[in-house]
């Protein structure tokens, strides 16, 4: 994957792992809050991912 697209990869994954926590906080799904908080952080980690690519891109290109 190129760093824009596990930037938005990671974007997705955040906001829809948001979605799923207030989902299982108002119905009080604890196995829907935990799943989302799992995607949430998967998010965070694409995200974190396609930064650091664009910093060893740049990086590589000031070579």
């Amino acid at each position: 994957m190129g760093s824009m697209s596990d930037k938005i990869s990671g974007k997705v994954n955040e906001v829809a792992g948001k979605a799923k926590q207030a989902v299982g906080k108002a119905t009080d799904d604890k196995r829907m809050r935990a799943e989302g908080a799992a995607q949430e952080t998967k998010g965070k980690v694409q995200s974190a991912v396609g930064k650091a690519k664009d910093k060893v891109k740049g990086a590589v290109d000031r070579m």
